[in-house]
Order: structure tokens, then C-alpha cells, then sequence
């Protein structure tokens, strides 16, 4: 009895595929492609001829047939915080459903020739385009001294530039504030991110733009750096604002001031009230639930895909920020 492709230690081809399938080698090839031009019940046929044998496909050698690598580049200047992460693995998922490889590259957002250098090394790859994960504007200054030769799209940009996509940082930051003017608070301060990251920044105006749009008197602005212990150092302006209200621009730094608050003898919402960004997984564990606005990572990086890899009319369709959603807890009551 022969051995199956399958079992013997040679790697399985197109030929094993074509003939378990009774189909030619280009037929193969056209289903292994996407090509139109091959019947439902044939591209079937080939499919299950490839699952049983085990069959996966080579990327250099269809690059090598097709003249296209079938792989979106993704830049990263910042992964480290939760937005950023989050969107690298939304990413690599959305690229793969919709059948492409990610070639992944690091640099530091305050070092021009690194990006320089990371943006060279992804297009020598053969990518067909590039997703840049830039919260800092030093990164899309960079970006803009270079001719790059394909499409590039940027997250976590707030939406600057000709190709940012981004979640609406400023109308999230809106809605934070209005859940808590709607439940009646005068005196909200803003627990900030870092000045340099340009969500940061937008959430700022924000914030600022709901209080003058209700004739609230503008709040204070606490400088934070995302960290849950900026957080937790921040109780001591909190107290001396006087606010009844909070609005933290992440929930990680929400943590930190809520456990700050407990520590001081405040009971949250009973003696503030307080509203975080992003709707991480843990938010809804917290003590109180914390009251937060919802990002779209899966959304804002299938439309990043489309985006990079569809050429100039998808581009334009799918750069449309992505609207965020409040998602309201235990964390906000009327004040006292």
C-alpha cells in the first residue's frame, strides 16, 4: 500500500491537490488565488482535497506566480498600552480573514531613522501595504518625509493626517462628559494622557468642548501618563478641585483613582462620580463597574485592512472615523 502525501515527510503540492481533486494544477492555483473564473462545487472539490491532505500554502512561491505577497505590512511605534496592542491583534486577525499575512515591524516614535528604517525593512518584504500604529505626532512626522510606493494607513492618529482612521477620540470623550452633566455635576475635572500622544490630546478638546457646549465652567485638567498609579497619585488634585465628577482619559488610570478614592475615605459614585475611556475587559469588574466609553478595535482594524490592501476607492470609503459607544455602569450617580 502507497503512502498518502499526507503521511510520507515530503511536503504536499499543488500536484497532490490536483490529482486527489481530478482537476489540473492551474485550477488549483486560480481557487488557491480567489479568481472568479472556477466553478462553486470545483473550488469546493479543491478545498477538501487541501484539508484532508494537510495542504498549506506556500506565500513566496504564489507571490513568486502572482506578483503579489498577499501581506500587509503593520508599523508600531507604541505597543505597549492597550489601545495600541489591542489593534496589533485585531489587526493580524482581520489580515488573515481576509486572507493576508502580517509582517510586523517596532520602532521608537522619537527616533526618525528607526521608523525610517522599520517602514524600509516592511516594504522589503513585498507588503502591499502598511498600517502604522501611531499615537504620537513624531511618528506621522516621520512618515510624511517619506515617498513610501504603496498605500498607508494610520491608527491611533485621532484621525490626523489624509489616511488616519481612528475612532472618534473627541466625541468619546463628549459622551463621557454628558453622562455625567446628564446626571447633574457642575464640577468635572479631566484625569489627562500623556501631552506627546495625539488621543490624548483629542480627548483633552473633548472634554473641554461639552462643558462650553452646556455653559458648564471650563474643569481642570490633571496630568496622567495612562497608568493605573498616575491614577491613584491623582486623588490629591481631585480633592483640592473640589469636583464631584472625574472623567479619566483610560480606564487603567479610572483604576488607579479608584482605589486612590476608597483609600482617602470617598465612596464612588456616592462622593464622586467617575467615567473612563476604552472598555477594557476588566472594566466591568471593578469596584463600582466602571461607567466607560466602548473602542471598536475589531471595527477600526477591518476597516485599516480594507483600507491598505483595496487601493484608492476603499481607502476613501473606509477612513470614516469609527464611533465610539458609552457604556454605562455603577461608577456615576448625582452628586450629593
Amino acid at each position: 500500500m502507497s503512502e498518502s502525501p499526507s503521511a510520507s515527510n515530503r511536503t504536499v503540492g499543488v500536484r497532490d491537490v490536483a490529482a486527489l481533486a481530478g482537476v489540473s494544477r492551474q485550477t488549483v492555483s486560480r481557487v488557491l488565488n480567489d479568481h472568479p473564473d472556477v466553478a462553486p462545487e470545483t473550488q469546493l472539490r479543491v478545498q477538501a482535497a487541501m484539508a484532508e491532505l494537510g495542504y498549506r500554502m506556500n506565500n513566496a512561491a504564489r507571490a513568486l506566480g502572482t506578483r503579489r505577497s498577499r501581506t500587509l505590512g503593520v508599523l508600531a511605534s507604541d505597543a505597549l498600552q492597550y489601545g495600541p496592542s489591542r489593534s496589533i491583534a485585531a489587526l493580524e486577525a482581520s489580515a488573515r480573514a481576509a486572507g493576508y499575512w502580517v509582517s510586523a515591524a517596532f520602532a521608537d516614535a522619537g527616533d526618525a531613522a528607526a521608523v525610517v528604517a522599520a517602514v524600509d525593512h516592511l516594504i522589503t518584504q513585498g507588503v502591499e501595504g502598511i498600517v502604522v500604529v501611531a499615537p504620537h505626532a513624531r511618528t506621522l512626522e516621520a512618515l510624511d518625509a517619506l515617498s513610501i510606493g504603496v498605500p498607508v494607513v494610520t491608527l491611533h492618529s485621532a484621525g490626523r493626517g489624509a489616511h488616519g482612521l481612528s475612532v472618534d477620540q473627541a466625541a468619546g470623550a463628549r459622551m463621557a462628559v454628558a453622562a455625567l452633566a446628564d446626571a447633574g455635576h457642575t464640577r468635572i475635572v479631566h484625569l489627562a494622557g500623556p501631552a506627546d500622544w495625539l488621543e490624548a490630546e483629542s480627548r483633552a478638546e473633548g472634554f473641554a468642548a461639552e462643558l462650553a457646549a452646556r455653559g458648564l465652567p471650563a474643569g481642570p485638567v490633571i496630568a496622567g501618563d495612562w497608568s493605573a498609579g498616575s491614577g491613584y497619585a491623582a486623588v490629591a488634585a481631585v480633592r483640592a478641585a473640589g469636583a464631584t465628577a472625574v472623567f479619566a482619559a483610560n480606564d487603567q488610570m479610572a483604576l488607579g483613582l479608584l482605589g486612590g478614592l476608597h483609600e482617602a475615605g470617598l465612596a464612588v459614585p456616592a462622593d464622586i462620580s467617575v467615567v473612563g475611556f476604552d472598555d477594557i475587559p476588566d472594566a466591568a469588574y471593578y469596584w463600582p463597574k466602571l461607567t466607560t466609553v466602548r473602542q471598536d478595535f475589531d471595527e477600526l482594524a477591518r476597516r485599516a485592512v480594507a483600507a491598505a490592501v483595496g487601493g484608492a476607492e476603499a481607502e476613501a470609503a473606509h477612513l470614516a472615523p469609527v464611533a465610539p459607544v458609552l457604556i454605562p455602569r455603577d461608577s456615576v450617580a448625582p452628586p450629593r
